[in-house]
């Protein structure tokens, strides 16, 4: 059955989200603030937001003060840092959770990317040898 011409099935005037062109979220940095294996602390509690199936909406995941290690990164819709935290020995219901970075702060002002200094020695050996070949 066609849709009568006066039906419309979408409004014109929505923009929709599109990962191509859009721009990071305003609370993000241009660049990760955190590395992967660095110590964090919570800012503020963290409550289910209908993210974690096996919670209600607005149960707290993680207390205010909570010290973690960043796990691992991703990015949500392509324009939001997420950070997956784990908070070891915890007492709640789960001990990895989903943070923004405005939600961390770091725990370790000299904190040391030891795989950034690998890649900075294989690098500076690339370069030795390539020279060793001319």
């Amino acid at each position: 059955m066609a849709a009568n011409n006066d039906e419309m099935m979408f409004d014109p005037n929505v923009k929709l989200h599109d990962s191509v062109t859009a721009s990071r979220s305003g609370r993000d940095e241009e660049e990760p603030k955190f590395k992967v294996g660095q110590k964090v602390k919570l800012l503020a509690d963290v409550v289910n937001d209908g993210t974690y199936p096996h919670a209600k909406i607005g149960t707290l995941m993680m207390p205010k003060g909570s010290i973690g290690y960043i796990k691992d990164m991703g990015e949500f819709l392509q324009v939001i840092r997420v950070y997956e935290v784990h908070f070891f020995g915890t007492e709640m219901e789960v001990e990895i959770i989903g943070c923004r970075e405005h939600e961390l702060e770091s725990m370790e002002d000299d904190f040391v990317d030891e795989d950034e200094l690998d890649r900075q020695a294989m690098q500076a050996h690339r370069e030795k040898m390539n020279k060793l070949d001319k």
